[in-house]
């Protein structure tokens, strides 16, 4: 069997994630929040209790624009530090490009859609964090960076990663991408990336 760090896993059960809902994969779920069922105390920010090439996968959900800027080739590169020889990272974010694309259509606080909370999410809920969230006293998820999907591909090179899958999906104003540790054909890249990644 194989295994995925889920990194800040939530209330996100195992059986809602594309491509890691199956019995060939075991959840090692990471949580910096106490009460939230993990196998592993930490965060984004500390992966300093998860040993070096243990992992064959880790799935990051909306977590990386909680770093500085500063702060994200770090990360990315302890990632791959605790993947194996053959590992990948599915990783997903907001979309900075499509909400500027509405933020000069002048639709800064218009809903754009509902989360899976059933939260409107407007273009200012994606460029600084929710406010539903934020404005409850959670401020450790206010956004601190965002991405394009050419700077997350920059991101993702500069810490190591070597081959690519992945895009925008405007409609859903968020980026996807499994980026390989070791290096994969166009081919090999499209047959493991659409298992992982919900495009339309």
């Amino acid at each position: 069997m194989k295994s995925f760090l889920h990194i800040d896993s939530g209330v996100v059960p195992q059986s809602e994630i594309q491509g890691f809902n199956t019995d060939e994969w075991k959840e090692i779920r990471l949580e910096s929040r106490p009460g939230m069922d993990a196998d592993i105390e930490g965060s984004i920010h500390d992966l300093s209790k998860v040993p070096t090439a243990s992992v064959d996968a880790i799935y990051s959900y909306h977590n990386i624009v909680f770093l500085y800027p500063h702060e994200v080739i770090t990360v990315l590169k302890e990632f791959k530090r605790v993947l194996k020889e053959d590992g990948i990272v599915v990783l997903t974010c907001p979309d900075l490009q499509s909400a500027c694309e509405a933020i000069v259509a002048d639709k800064l606080l218009e809903p754009l859609y509902n989360n899976d909370m059933g939260v409107p999410i407007s273009p200012l809920d994606i460029v600084y964090g929710i406010r539903a969230n934020t404005g409850q006293g959670f401020t450790n998820m206010a956004h601190k960076c965002g991405f394009t999907y050419s700077a997350l591909l920059n991101a993702l090179g500069e810490a190591g990663f070597v081959s690519y899958f992945g895009g925008r999906r405007p409609s859903a104003y968020d980026l996807w991408n499994v980026a390989f540790v070791r290096e994969k054909t166009e081919q090999e890249m499209r047959s493991i990336g659409k298992v992982y990644i919900p495009f339309e």
